[in-house]
Formats: structure tokens, sequence, C-alpha cells
């Protein structure tokens, strides 16, 4: 007999009945029934009850052995009776008479309890995650990681991909996220940067005259932690494809995100291919939002004209001054008090003069807006977002970028509280168009979205057109309201990289200064490319339907972007820093003034 088990702690069934087996596994829970001692065994695989009569010889080892502990016990299979069968159990058949046991690991008092889901809090669980990740819920989360990513990788060979790896150690790059830095001992004063995204590295996987590639990429960025982000790292099915079109990269990711979500998404529905592709403009006129959920059946409607010049004075005195206003339809709002609420809530969680309303009843529209309005301007309104009585349209008017970003947020808070969004369903759609430049706050030209992406109509939109209307082959997945990549068609052409970097303000030794490897590269001869990158992590954070993305990874960092367990980052020694070159200069006095 094998040493440790025969067979795993979720594994015995009636057909195992009178065999002497063995299993081995953490001790999950004891209960005393005054002549029998049970004790629950659990492995990876699932739990068996084993039972053991008080004169039995290892009785006292089972009574003094602690939760956690690890323990081998041998013993015959028996059938449970008829009323202690455990039918949420696959073993709950069956139990194991105990012969024999041996405590392979003790465990002291525990931290944590295994054995139930009670929340400890976050500082407490990433501390202990060895004996956090060991709860039936941290054990299925990561398991799901684990087959999601061997499937996905099975879909893309099947569609003619190779992986490929990139360097991890590279050079630093102008993107949107901080690098993190790794000081060279070979080259003193000088870093390595760990990359934010393999992108460099795919194009010119292509340019090196490789089809199709794809990796599980690993991605390093120092910026925040927020619900769907993790700081520090997070992995990303990263793709590139050459002589394609945007059609072409689309076609090529949708089975394999369709059929992932299918496969691991129990009965939820999936949409299916050709997902949706709604322009960047539509998205944020229609949803307020370039990632919209569309469980959530509102779709905003702009309403800037119908208040022009009308006996609302605010809204028209704004629009004089550049403003908009944007109309979000409220289905089954249309009671004052409903609206109020949503008003109070605008003042003081979203820091807003307050959100304007008209609710609809016997045919007419009510409140403040609709008495100055009057009832034509009112019924327009009506007709335009959809709404009859027990109905109401809130309104957002402000200027274009603040309103459409409130507009989606009251789009997002009325889903919730009116209970609209669509259940079971993982709803997938494309963002295409995006603007390939956008002014930043201090009114200087600057790209929108990734300074290497195609822009539409190529050199000559470039030359002849207003930077502000020329869209980009740029584009983005969303599901549930949840981004889960950006991509784009490359910009394969020298040529048109200079003077979409001249546009943004960028001179030609910038552009050779910061991306030699890539412009010289270009400069050789380079397919037309374009590629995506889905995020791994917000992928089964959807399939597990966890809020938060810490809960599918195994050994994240906290919010603060630190590894409690493992004490990182941490100090180093001198003589390490020394041999690096660095200095240690201590902590920043916090009472110290930085200027």
């Amino acid at each position: 007999m094998h040493p440790f088990r025969t067979h795993t702690c979720g594994e015995l069934r009636l057909d195992q009945s009178d065999q002497e087996v063995r299993l081995s596994g953490w001790v999950h829970r004891k209960r005393d029934h005054g002549n029998l001692l049970f004790v629950d065994l659990r492995d990876h695989f699932g739990l068996t009850q084993c039972v053991v009569e008080t004169d039995a010889p290892s009785f006292k080892i089972l009574e003094e052995v602690k939760l956690e502990s690890v323990l081998t016990v041998t013993g015959k299979v028996d059938n449970r009776s008829d009323d202690t069968i455990n039918t949420t159990l696959p073993t709950g058949e069956v139990e194991v008479r105990v012969e024999s046991a041996k405590i392979e690991s003790a465990a002291d008092p525990l931290p944590l309890q295994v054995n139930s889901e009670t929340d400890y809090g976050e500082d407490v669980r990433l501390r202990h995650r060895y004996l956090d990740l060991r709860r039936e819920k941290m054990q299925r989360n990561i398991a799901l990681r684990s087959d999601v990513i061997s499937s996905i990788r099975r879909r893309m060979i099947d569609q003619g991909f190779r992986e490929f790896q990139t360097p991890i150690l590279t050079a630093s790059s102008p993107e949107g996220a901080r690098d993190y830095l790794v000081p060279s001992r070979l080259h003193p004063g000088t870093f390595y940067a760990l990359p934010q995204a393999p992108q460099m590295f795919k194009q010119l996987l292509m340019m090196a005259g490789f089809d199709k590639y794809f990796q599980i990429a690993p991605c390093f960025r120092d910026e925040d932690a927020r619900a769907d982000r993790s700081p520090g790292e997070f992995y990303q099915l990263d793709f590139e494809m050459s002589f394609v079109t945007q059609d072409d990269v689309f076609e090529a990711i949708e089975p394999v995100l369709h059929g992932v979500f299918e496969e691991f998404g129990g009965e939820r529905a999936v949409t299916p291919a050709p997902f949706p592709r709604i322009p960047f403009d539509d998205a944020m006129l229609k949803y307020g939002s370039d990632k919209p959920d569309l469980r959530n059946p509102i779709e905003i409607v702009d309403v800037t004209e119908t208040f022009r010049g009308s006996g609302f004075k605010i809204f028209a005195g704004l629009i004089e001054k550049g403003a908009i206003v944007r109309a979000i339809p409220g289905p089954g709002a249309g009671s004052r008090a409903f609206c109020d609420r949503m008003n109070s809530w605008a003042q003081k969680d979203m820091g807003k003069p307050g959100l304007g309303y008209i609710f609809w009843r016997d045919g007419e529209g009510a409140g403040p807006i609709a008495n100055n309005l009057g009832a034509e301007k009112t019924a327009e309104i009506a007709a335009a977002a959809g709404v009859s009585d027990g109905d109401a349209v809130f309104f957002a008017c402000d200027m274009p970028g603040d309103a459409a970003e409130f507009s989606g947020t009251v789009r997002t808070r009325l889903g919730d509280e009116l209970d609209l969004l669509e259940k079971d369903v993982f709803r997938f759609c494309w963002i295409v168009d995006f603007p390939m430049f956008e002014l930043d706050d201090t009114g200087k030209m600057d790209f929108s979205h990734n300074p290497f992406s195609m822009p539409q109509g190529g050199l000559e939109a470039l030359e002849n057109d207003d930077p502000l209307t020329i869209k980009a082959w740029q584009y983005d997945i969303v599901c549930n309201g949840v981004e889960l990549s950006s991509g784009a068609i490359r910009n394969h052409r020298p040529e048109i990289m200079y003077k979409a970097f001249e546009i943004a303000g960028y001179g030609p030794e910038d552009l050779e200064r910061e991306f030699s490897g890539m412009l010289n590269a270009l400069k050789f001869g380079a397919p037309p490319h374009g590629g995506s990158a889905p995020g791994i992590d917000r992928i089964v954070m959807l399939l597990a339907d966890e809020p938060n993305i810490r809960e599918v990874i195994a050994f994240p960092m906290n919010q603060q972007a630190q590894d409690l367990m493992m004490g990182a980052p941490a100090n180093v020694p001198d003589a390490r820093l020394q041999e690096l070159y660095l200095r240690h200069h201590g902590l920043p006095d916090p009472q110290e003034d930085p200027a």
C-alpha cells in the first residue's frame, strides 16, 4: 500500500465499500459524539468523513490532533446509514473506519479558520495566504484560473498561433504607468525596467517574420490598486498577427473568448460572435462610458437642442457657454421620492449641485424642470428618451466630457437601484473608432490611446485633417462593463509614425531616442500587423463572479502594493546597495517640507 494514500479525499464511493484504503489530508473539522469521534479529512479533491471508536488504538491520536494538521489514516470503507448520508458531499454515502492514524505535520493554533467563510480582513488573509488558499472558495478560484489558462492556450494553438516568451528585463518605456526599475550591477548608474506589456517585442516578432504570436504574459506596472486591478503585476493573453485588418483580429479572438466563457460560465448566456461593435462616440453618447455594461438596458440621449433657449434658464444659460445636456431614462422611477433620493445622492456622494429630473404621471411631465420647460418640450424629451407614465428622466448638464462621464455614472446607479441589469449573462462588445488625438488638461495635443496605432486615413489624414477628427484603428473588448483589453492595428510605416508624433509635439530626435529599436525595425520592412491582450485576471474574476481581482490571484499584493506574507518590499543591506552603486537615503521625514 502507498505510504500516503490509495485514494484522494474526494474519490471514495459505494463501489469501494469494505475496501481497505489510506487517505492523507488536512483535518478540516472534528465532532465528538460520545462513543464515536468523527474527523473530516480534506485535500484538494474533496472531503471524506472518518470515524473512530473510543476504544480504538488510533482514538487518542485523533482526539488530540488539531485542526489543519496533516494526517494519514488507514481503514475500511463503510456505507453510511440512510439517516446519516450527506447529499451535499460526493463522498457523502460512505465513511472510513479508522484503524491506524499518523500525524504527518502538526498545526499550531490558527490565525484564521479554514473551515469557515468568515471574512478575517485583507491583512490577515494575505499575511497567511497559504491558509486562506486552503478554503473551498479559494481552491475553486485558483483551480478555475489554471483551467481557463489551459483552455485559452489550447484554443490559440488550434488557431495557428505560436507561443513565444519575451524579455522581462528590458528598457524603460514612456507608457501610461510608472515602470518598476532594476539597477544594473555591471553597468553602474543604469537601470533595466520590468515590462508594462510586451508591446514592442510582439511587434518586433511580426517584423522578424513570425505570423501569429501569443503568450500568457506577465506585466508590471507601478500603479495604485483597485477592485479590477492588482498592483505590481498582472497577466494577459498577449497576441499579435501579421497581414491582418481589424476584422481579422476580431475573428481570431472572438471564438476564444466566447468559447472560454461558454466552457466555464455555467448556465450563463454568452454574447454570440460576432460581438457588437460600438463606435467610441456612440458609446460616450448612449452609455456615458467607453466600457459600457450592456446588461443595463438604459440608453442616454442628447437633449441639448430641446433646452437651448428654453424656459429652464439654468440649462439654457450653460448651453450658451458650451455645455450639453444628456437625458438618462429611469424606467419605473416615476415618483418624486425616488427622484429626490437620486438628487440627494448626486449632491452628497458625487459632489454635484444636484440632479435635475422630470417624472411622468397622467400623461404629463411633473417637477420643476417640466414646469419651466413647458408641455411641448417636455413631450419632446419623453419621445426622445422613450418614457411614459411611471417613468422618469434625469439630466446631466455640463461641458461635454464631464456631462458624458456623469451621465454614465447616473445610468449605472439607476441600473442598480431599479434592478434593471440582465441576470446570468456575459454581454460582450467592441468599442471601435477611438480618436487618435485629444487635448490634455493644458490644451496641448496628445495621443488619446496608443501612439503606435495606425490612424484611419494614414498619412493623408495626418497631413490634411483636423487632428481631433482623426480616428485610429484602435479597439477595446468589454464584458459586463469590464474592459478586458485594448488593441490596435499598428502603425508599420516610419513616415506615418514621424508625422503622428510631430502632431503630438515630439520631434524626430525624441522618437529616435525613446523608440529606436522599434523605429529601426520599421525601416527594414514591416508587415501590416495588429493584436490585442485580454486580461487573464479580469477574465477569471468575471467567470468566478468575484467583485475583487485579488480573489482570483494566488499571491496578490495588498492595496498598498505590499506582500505581507513575504515581507516585500524590504530594505536590503548597504553592502548589496554598494554593489549596485546605490546609496541608502532612508525614508523621507513626513514632517519635512519636500521643497
